[in-house]
């Protein structure tokens, strides 16, 4: 069994702004087992793919 890996550059109060978005039950399917496959929640996996986007956009990332 696998442990899921969650984001450590999380807030220290615990503050950060929640963001949600609408996606077909579907899609949400898929990036479930995607992050399972890559040992991550879900939360985590949309984080470092965006992290990934800005990167390969060259744009600084913010912390």
């Amino acid at each position: 069994m696998s442990t899921v890996k969650y984001d450590a550059k999380q807030s220290n109060s615990g503050k950060n702004p929640a963001f949600q978005i609408r996606i077909s039950p579907e899609l949400k399917a898929q990036f479930e087992v995607a992050a399972k496959d890559a040992g991550m929640s879900l939360g985590n996996w949309l984080k470092t793919l965006g992290r990934k986007e800005l990167e390969r956009l060259r744009i600084e990332i913010n912390r």
